[in-house]
């Protein structure tokens, strides 16, 4: 494998699209700086990967964690070009007035806080390296534009996910700062194989729904990752080509 000496920080590293992304881009040249709250994940993501890569448990929503990913990133590597802001948790699918405040704060701490603060460092790392500049990309999920039922949560925080890109983005032009977002629908994770045992529609009945391979997913980050930073992708989508999301509702 050729690098090119290109470093990206991949939080939510150990499973499911982090992982994808981890490896997609490893094979792509980049060295991998693996971030997630478990240790034994991100080993085996690095054994996958290979020489180079880095493991940094961090905790998103803990500013100094965050703090403690990108000196450990610049320690070893001089520099950041890359965060794919990819953390992210979701609530039990249960009617909003039933969810609790610990349920709501927990995902708006790490779906929201989190993103921030990682955004936050990247900004203070990339505006002062040479050459100046990198690329950050949000995971924002499908949800980021349309809700399922009985997911204030993750809806809400993916929706401001949307709108830190845009904020990010512009504040990012005078450093050579691209921001972009991948919006997500039914990679075959973890997180998202009950689709394939039916899940609630909007119109009350519970469908199965198709699912499409997470390294497809992968690839779109490395896709947009491998940009010249005088463009920027600023919302991508990728989805299982049969899942009902234009119909929804």
């Amino acid at each position: 494998m050729q690098s090119n000496e290109k470093v990206a920080i991949v939080t939510g590293a150990g499973t499911g699209i982090g992982k994808a992304a981890a490896l997609a881009l490893a094979g792509g040249g980049w060295r991998v700086v693996l971030a997630g709250r478990r240790p034994e994940p991100l080993e085996e993501v690095k054994a996958a990967v290979g020489t180079g890569a880095l493991v940094v448990p961090t905790n998103v929503a803990d500013a100094a964690s965050v703090g403690a990913l990108f000196d450990a990133a610049v320690k070893a590597h001089g520099r950041v070009d890359l965060l794919f802001n990819n953390a992210g948790v979701n609530a039990p699918g249960v009617p909003l007035e039933d969810l609790t405040l610990e349920q709501w704060q927990n995902v708006v701490d790490i779906n929201l806080t989190g993103m921030f603060l990682c955004i936050q460092q990247a900004f203070r790392v990339m505006k002062s390296q040479t050459p100046r500049g990198g690329r950050i990309i949000n995971n924002g999920s499908i949800s980021a534009t349309t809700p399922r039922p009985n997911s204030i949560a993750y809806t809400s925080t993916k929706h401001a996910v949307k709108g830190m890109t845009k904020a990010a983005s512009l504040d990012g032009r005078k450093y050579d700062i691209a921001v972009g977002q991948v919006d997500v629908g039914n990679a075959g994770t973890e997180m998202a194989m009950r689709m394939a045992k039916g899940v609630p529609q909007a119109n009350g009945e519970i469908a199965v729904e198709p699912l499409m391979d997470v390294n497809i997913v992968g690839q779109s980050v490395l896709y947009m990752a491998n940009l010249p930073l005088e463009a920027n992708v600023m919302f991508h989508t990728v989805m299982a080509t049969k899942m009902p999301f234009a119909g929804r509702g």
